[in-house]
């Protein structure tokens, strides 16, 4: 049986840069969105894009409860200039019965004193991209991308390590001795996502690796 395709609600207050291309993207992907800002200029950037559109200040709580905050499956705060702004909707919408919250900062400050008030999720778009770029031209762009387990560990795909190719998984022994998995590699296109143990690397493999972040980083410099 083929499982339904989940269509979110999905409220987004502030249409900066970031809040637009969150609210385009979400809509894009089948979702049902509404966009908020107090400026009308700002919704006006939107108005033949996205069909719900509100003009209002988010700060006035009978503002937000004219929305039916409760409907929402997810409510995203991206008012990353004005931290104020950003506290008092962040209550509010926990006040509110808001299902899920998740708030746009642009400080590791201002994480934790959005935590303190409830929000769900805290995104710092400017710090993981930056954290993302340093990596990959740290690494001398054999980095494609990443995803942080945890402080210590990732998910990195990357092209193999020169000094891999022509060696295979078992001959590598890389989960006894440095603790990563190979968990897909990817070549012209076609990707493997249950390498046998005897599949050598080739040049121009990409692979996707999971392991001790510090550990992968030191491979792909060698």
């Amino acid at each position: 049986m083929k499982s339904k395709k989940s269509k979110k609600s999905i409220l987004v207050i502030g249409l900066g840069k970031f809040g637009r291309y969150l609210a385009l993207k979400m809509q894009e992907l089948g979702n049902q969105v509404m966009v908020v800002d107090k400026e009308e200029a700002e919704s006006q950037k939107l108005a033949t894009k996205i069909d719900d559109i509100f003009i209002g200040d988010c700060t006035n709580e009978e503002v937000l409860k004219s929305l039916g905050i409760t409907d929402f499956d997810i409510c995203f705060v991206t008012i990353g200039e004005n931290f104020e702004a950003s506290i008092t909707i962040t209550m509010l919408l926990k006040k509110l019965g808001a299902r899920y919250t998740v708030v746009k900062t642009g400080s590791d400050l201002q994480s934790d004193l959005l935590k303190k008030i409830g929000a769900d999720e805290i995104i710092y778009p400017e710090k993981e991209l930056a954290e993302k770029l340093s990596l990959k031209y740290h690494t001398g762009y054999s980095m494609k991308s990443y995803l942080e387990l945890n402080q210590d560990y990732s998910i990195i795909e990357m092209d193999v390590p020169k000094h891999w190719i022509g060696n295979s998984l078992t001959e590598l022994n890389l989960r006894r001795k440095l603790g990563l998995n190979i968990i897909a590699i990817k070549n012209s296109g076609s990707v493997n996502v249950v390498p046998e143990p005897e599949e050598q690397f080739r040049e121009n493999d990409v692979i996707v690796v999971v392991g001790r972040q510090s550990t992968i980083i030191e491979y792909i410099q060698e």
